[in-house]
């Protein structure tokens, strides 16, 4: 489950001088239900000054924060320069015929040229950066603020926010015109935007087969969803490698996955930790990690590896730094990213552009990363608001908009009495809607939205499917001896949020890997199997009632805010969750 830090990023976007571009205080539209989402101008709204090209990235600034004045000139920074692809027309076509290519193919038909690559090293170097390295698309070095702002014409200054000192580069961040065609973006000028996770603890009692009437309210653990989500024959993952992007100290969530896997009579799991630059101790995000870890191969039940990969923090640059390892590496064929933030943040500081590029390249290679879409509904919350979906403009949330990731929403999950699917409901606080900034992609243009009041537009909608979400109503049962945020659950303590969500959908992706090896990058799949096989909708009674469609099952009750669940693919639940056992059927005939 994601969570954004209470703060707002106001944009430099309208005016601009000589000197590289001033502060306009905007924060992005706020349309309403009804109408087309207001959209943002790229980086063509941003003037360079003489001799400088614009990049993606932009000037922020905190209001809610105390400017502290001009960021130490002598502190430590580390800079990721984002290198631009070369065809992506072909490469989005070849995407959309789902064809795959090596990571040595895609560097050489649409990855930066060396040339370019070292003329950003070089670059870096004269402006006396040290410990410059390349990886995937990106070029990082360690440098000084003051060398930083000279290096990118910006300047960087120093808040206050919550007990804690943050910077952002409250101009826009430009290079030499030599490296205007190279360069799309510049990391590590703002450490202020930043994901958060807050594991959400179950409040009522499970329902157990046979101790209840039905339907009841699930907890579920690995046999319970595996029945609920109907994996029937479907093999188990055992041939598929996946992967969860984190960041701090996991060493707790590989041992508390030891006894998750134990008190389940579980197998156990291979398990690869890559650590994604410096090392720190943090342990905070634990309990979401768990819940990543134990869902995922929980509904997987076997995988060749679970990789965890575990970057040094949670803002942008890090984790944008932690994608690029998992597209270079090329091991796991999923991944899963159970945070975000209001799209808007990931666009001001060109984290947007440069993971979209990412992602691209993993969809070529045919890896998927799955994303949740977040836990305040059709809003992009100020603050955590839980399970209270509205409070704030209407936005979806970043990296679940990627065109190139699987969104995935949540739902409320009713069982018979005997663990078997009921039905399910849009979960009130899962997050949908419609992009701002992101344009939709073939396959997902081939399918109409059904949302109340909304027309059909060009614009990226969110989710593309939805699984159990609702800690309440088909949390997960996660094990752990002390769980950050909840405490110790040696049986196991339910949690829940699109970031149970979005593991149990990796995990179930995984079965159809091992089954059928060649389907590769999984969005375009999964509207295709939806396109075929919709219009033989049937009605499970329920109650909740929901429509399968061939291997979904479509919600049609409930809500998340400005959306409403309706027959067919809307911007609550995108198209439907998982039955395994007929997308398998299905994806074989």
């Amino acid at each position: 489950m994601k969570r954004l830090l209470a703060l707002a990023l106001t944009t430099g976007l309208a005016t601009a001088s000589c000197s590289g571009g001033g502060i306009s205080h905007l924060l992005p539209g706020t349309s309403s239900p009804g109408a087309r989402a207001a959209r943002v101008a790229p980086s063509d709204a941003i003037v360079a000054p003489a001799g400088w090209a614009a990049t993606a990235t932009r000037g922020a600034t905190i209001p809610s924060g105390a400017d502290r004045g001009a960021l130490a000139p002598t502190t430590p920074l580390t800079v990721r320069v984002a290198l631009n692809l070369h065809n992506e027309d072909s490469l989005k076509s070849l995407i959309a015929a789902r064809q795959k290519i090596s990571a040595a193919q895609f560097a050489a038909q649409f990855g930066p040229a060396p040339s370019e690559v070292q003329s950003v090293v070089t670059y870096l170097r004269s402006q006396g950066f040290t410990n410059v390295q390349t990886s995937a698309q990106l070029v990082s070095a360690d440098g000084t603020a003051a060398q930083a702002a000279k290096a990118f014409n910006t300047t960087l200054e120093s808040f206050s926010l919550g007990g804690a000192n943050v910077y952002v580069n409250t101009q826009p961040a430009f290079v030499p015109t030599s490296l205007g065609n190279v360069v799309s973006a510049v990391l590590g000028l703002n450490n202020a935007a930043r994901m958060a996770v807050h594991p959400v603890q179950r409040t009522n009692t499970q329902c157990f087969p046979g101790q209840a009437s039905a339907p009841c309210l699930p907890l579920f653990d690995s046999a319970g969803v595996q029945k609920y989500y109907d994996v029937g024959s479907t093999p188990t993952a055992s041939s598929t490698t996946i992967a969860v992007i984190s960041e701090g100290d996991v060493s707790a969530v590989v041992s508390d996955l030891r006894m998750a896997e134990a008190a389940q009579s579980l197998p156990q799991v291979p398990v690869t930790v890559v650590h994604v630059g410096l090392s720190t101790p943090d342990t905070s995000g634990g309990g979401e990690w768990d819940l990543d870890t134990q869902s995922s191969t929980g509904m997987a039940g076997n995988v060749s590896m679970l990789y965890i990969y575990a970057t040094s923090s949670l803002t942008d640059s890090d984790i944008a730094n932690d994608y690029s390892r998992w597209v270079g590496d090329d091991l796991a064929q999923l991944g899963n990213s159970s945070f975000g933030e209001c799209e808007y943040q990931a666009f001001l500081d060109g984290a947007l552009k440069v993971d979209d590029h990412l992602f691209m390249q993993a969809a070529a290679q045919g890896q998927t990363m799955f994303a949740s879409t977040g836990d305040t509904g059709s809003a992009c919350a100020l603050a955590p608001t839980n399970g209270a979906p509205g409070s704030g403009p209407p936005m979806v949330s970043y990296p679940a908009a990627s065109p190139y990731v699987v969104g995935v929403g949540g739902t409320s999950a009713v069982a018979n009495n005997d663990g078997s699917y009921a039905g399910e409901t849009a979960w009130n606080a899962g997050g949908g809607g419609i992009s701002q900034f992101e344009n939709s992609t073939s396959w997902q243009q081939a399918v109409t939205p059904n949302s109340t009041g909304l027309a059909a537009t060009n614009l990226r909608g969110l989710p593309d499917i939805a699984m159990a979400a609702d800690p309440n109503l088909g949390g997960y049962n996660v094990y752990g001896a002390n769980v950050p945020g909840i405490g110790a659950c040696p049986s196991g303590c339910g949690i829940g949020g699109t970031s149970e969500a979005s593991p149990l959908a990796m995990g179930s992706y995984a079965r159809l890997l091992t089954a059928h090896p060649a389907l590769g990058f999984a969005a375009p799949q999964l509207y295709r199997n939806y396109i075929e096989t919709n219009a033989a909708a049937t009605t499970v009674t329920g109650p909740p009632p929901t429509q399968a469609y061939g291997g979904f099952h479509d919600e049609i009750t409930g809500g998340n805010g400005a959306y409403t669940a309706l027959p067919g693919y809307d911007y609550t639940t995108g198209l439907g969750s998982l039955d395994l056992s007929l997308m398998n059927a299905q994806i074989g005939t």
